[in-house]
């Protein structure tokens, strides 16, 4: 039927719509690879030598940019020399961990606005006025070469996370709005290929020859503001989603103008039928506060455990490997770790891609606990790996195939599926509280991850992952006893899995086939 086909307005739209979703993905994975670079720069910013911290002492005792000879006997600092170089050390290493964090600080702040500025702006000016903070984020960064980098890259990238908060929310919610109902979970997972495409294009422009150098590092950062310019341009062409016409603006006329364009035919009945029928829907079910997600007891059981599935997805330790996996594969001996960190992107976006494949096929619980037991060993293996790497040399070689096999398990199960989930958790009413609420806890978890995980890499050292896969293993318990399959169920038979398992009467609440609205994820 012509409705089920891609036409090209629709393939551009999507097109169109998903280059927010490659620049969220770019501002994740910009920061991994000049790592180095950026951290030798704050240190001459603020006037601390890059290798050594005794050179660093004394460069700050003198007070003076004329390089000092220092003979032999007097290498050795003084003890309050030592502890200042320390604490200018600590300094260093509190401001690349806010550097890294601050964006998801901002996404944590904006991931409660995206549906409601769609609402009030409509999908195509909401996303529009969203690229203002990414071009202000983009500028803040290009130009901190030029200023106190510290302050603008950190400045920068929490307005860049303010912009990615909102697009989490408003690229899924606008691809599942303007596809045909048998193309929607294919085109909703785009999304998410589109994050891991960023990813990766941002590690290999990160590399030293290319971006990832002393002159040109500022330009790499600030090179997100291409395809926010791009997308503002491109969305004057896309028509404004048909349900947002139809159902929040009650404008029939303009609602089929678009669908006309999108499916390429002047008979959209189908699709006006259904926005009909879910406009029906909608207006009979109140939506639902976050207070009552808590303290309603149908509502209780299914939020806890969709919070526990994001702080699972977020808790793995991923984070950790794609915050700072370059300077993970240093410590495991890889001669080149900015080729294997690229590696890492290669196989985060081709392992997204299998999962829109298996994830209908396998069901969501048994794919999830699948990806949480493989990420459970890996990371045994990658401490194990670390661990010996001083006794065996080869040891390099586990830890950098378990960390290729932890990310394959993480996007095969725990990367995309619990948003997934969530959506059929819950109905038309409490749906949109409960994804607002889970995106924050998704970013509130990020956030922690980025700001802590290098204070515990260097008190745990080699044996960091053996602290994931505790966290991994505990979660997988609580998934095998507390998550219901959703795989082909309606709301009242997802309701009736929770209910056993605590223990709840019956609702008398009319059953509500769920449909599957797209993905989306911040990690």
């Amino acid at each position: 039927m012509s409705e089920d086909k891609i036409t090209g307005t629709l393939a551009f739209t999507v097109f169109t719509a998903v280059l927010g979703s490659f620049q969220f993905g770019y501002d994740i994975g910009v920061i991994n690879a000049p790592q180095e670079v950026i951290i030798s720069h704050y240190q001459r910013v603020l006037g601390v030598a890059v290798d050594d911290q005794r050179a660093a002492s004394i460069h700050d005792i003198n007070s003076t940019d004329t390089p000092l000879t220092v003979t032999p006997e007097y290498t050795t600092p003084a003890p309050w020399a030592e502890d200042k170089a320390a604490g200018s050390a600590q300094v260093i290493t509190i401001l690349w961990s806010l550097s890294v964090s601050s964006f998801a600080v901002g996404g944590m702040i904006a991931s409660f606005f995206g549906g409601w500025l769609g609402d009030k702006l409509g999908r195509i000016k909401a996303m529009l006025a969203a690229n203002s903070l990414s071009l202000t984020g983009a500028l803040l960064m290009g130009c901190s070469k030029l200023g106190p980098s510290h302050i603008l890259i950190i400045a920068g990238r929490s307005i860049s996370g303010l912009y990615c908060g909102l697009i989490s929310g408003l690229v899924p919610m606008y691809i599942g709005e303007i596809a045909p109902t048998t193309l929607r979970g294919a085109l909703g997972t785009l999304h998410q290929l589109a994050i891991v495409t960023g990813i990766l294009i941002s590690q290999i422009a990160g590399l030293s020859f290319i971006l990832g150098n002393q002159d040109r590092w500022h330009i790499l950062l600030g090179l997100s503001a291409v395809p926010a310019l791009l997308q503002c341009l491109l969305l004057f062409f896309c028509p404004e989603s048909p349900r947002y016409l139809y159902i929040k603006l009650q404008e029939e006329v303009k609602a089929k103008k678009s669908l006309k364009r999108l499916r390429g035919t002047e008979d959209v009945t189908k699709d006006i039928n259904e926005m009909r029928k879910e406009k029906e829907e909608a207006a009979t079910e109140q939506k639902v506060s976050v207070i009552q997600l808590f303290t309603d007891s149908s509502y209780r059981q299914p939020i806890i455990v969709s919070l526990m599935l994001h702080m699972a997805q977020q808790f793995s330790g991923i984070n950790g490997i794609f915050y700072y996996s370059t300077s993970i594969f240093q410590t495991a001996g890889v001669s080149q770790p900015v080729y294997a960190t690229i590696g890492v992107g290669a196989i985060n976006m081709i392992f997204t891609a299998v999962s829109v494949l298996l994830v209908e096929k396998a069901g969501r619980r048994s794919l999830f606990l699948a990806g949480m037991i493989g990420m459970f060993f890996c990371a045994i293996f990658m401490s194990v790996g670390l661990v010996l790497l001083d006794k065996f040399a080869w040891m390099s070689y586990v830890s950098m195939t378990a960390i290729f096999l932890f990310v394959s398990f993480f996007e095969i199960g725990p990367g995309p599926i619990p948003w997934f989930m969530v959506a059929e958790f819950f109905s038309q009413g409490p749906r949109p509280t409960a994804l607002a609420l889970a995106a924050f806890s998704n970013w509130v978890c990020n956030f922690l991850i980025a700001l802590c995980f290098q204070y515990i890499a260097d008190f745990c050292g080699p044996y960091v992952f053996f602290l994931f896969a505790g966290i991994v293993l505990a979660f997988t318990l609580f998934t095998f006893f507390k998550v219901p399959e959703t795989k082909g169920k309606s709301f009242e038979e997802i309701s009736a899995e929770f209910r056993k398992k605590s223990g709840s009467a019956p609702p008398a609440k009319a059953a509500v086939q769920m449909e599957f609205l797209g993905a989306s994820e911040t990690a």
